[in-house]
């Protein structure tokens, strides 16, 4: 295990406990969220090694990287991607003119298929081998290792993007830098995360899902990207709701809490987290965020 001595955002070295959480996917092992002091960022302290990460993925109930349809929370998952793609691909029109985009985190592919069928020309970022095999073999798509990142020419992307990806790299401030670089100056980047301080993750609270310990390292708020974005030179442009998500993510809390999904009492408080997020959706369950170099 890895134990974090420093805020990954702030560098502060005052870390409180937070809370206790189960991994629910893979292990059953419990691990411990952090809290800065100083900035209040949320982080799971200690984590596994970046060698032992793998095998907290190694499951068919990770749907990002498995595509698999079993369950009925999974195929809600998938049946609801097949719609929100659309959604995305019509977000990304919408800020940029069609030409190069880099999906980092691009599991097995639809999403950046979807682009390249909108007439994008799309290269995928995957470190899990399974899933960049199905992408290449389903899609036909260019996907690299987290390796080959290093190889993209500088700013060669009009568009960047990480779907709930962010919250799962080992190397944060290392990955925001690779935006910076990979980024054309007029370029727009599109990052999703879950939202720590949304009203589902305040009524949950160890049970709730998109904690997601030890896969997902870190735990943002809206001012933990901004923070941690603004020191390396972008802005937040709008922030958008994942209406979607906070269903999702109730049924599988509702499932760890109660040990069975409980699909009713999961679709209120979905609904409750929408509705107090507001119109604006800045407290969502998760939320995309738009940033544009300054």
């Amino acid at each position: 295990m890895d134990t974090l001595k420093n805020c990954p955002i702030c560098n502060g070295q005052d870390l409180l406990p937070f809370l206790i959480c189960k991994d629910y996917t893979v292990s059953r092992e419990t691990f411990s969220i952090v809290r800065c002091a100083s900035c209040g960022f949320r982080f799971t302290n200690p984590r596994p090694g970046v060698d032992e990460l793998a095998r907290y993925y190694l499951s068919e109930d990770y749907i990002s990287h498995s595509n698999s349809s079993k369950g009925l929370i999974n195929w809600l998952y998938k049946k609801v991607r097949t719609y929100t793609l659309k959604g995305k691909v019509a977000k990304i029109n919408a800020e940029s003119a069609i030409g190069q985009i880099l999906d980092i985190g691009c599991g097995t592919g639809e999403f950046l298929n979807a682009c390249v069928s909108a007439g994008w020309k799309g290269k995928g970022i995957e470190p899990s081998e399974m899933a960049s095999a199905q992408a290449k073999k389903n899609f036909n798509l260019s996907v690299f290792s987290e390796e080959e990142m290093d190889k993209l020419p500088s700013e060669s992307f009009d568009v960047i993007t990480m779907w709930h990806v962010l919250e799962h790299v080992p190397n944060l401030v290392e990955r925001v830098k690779d935006l910076q670089r990979l980024l054309k100056s007029t370029g727009v980047a599109l990052i999703a995360v879950p939202n720590c301080e949304s009203r589902d993750a305040k009524h949950y609270k160890e049970f709730w899902a998109a904690y997601d310990v030890p896969r997902h390292l870190y735990h943002f708020s809206p001012a933990d990207i901004k923070n941690l974005f603004s020191k390396h030179g972008f802005k937040v442009q709008s922030i958008l709701p994942m209406k979607f998500d906070s269903y999702y993510v109730s049924m599988l809390s509702e499932k760890y809490k109660a040990g069975r999904p409980r699909l009713l009492r999961a679709l209120f408080q979905g609904t409750l987290s929408n509705w107090s997020a507001g119109a604006n959706g800045h407290t969502s369950s998760s939320q995309i965020y738009l940033l544009k170099k300054e």
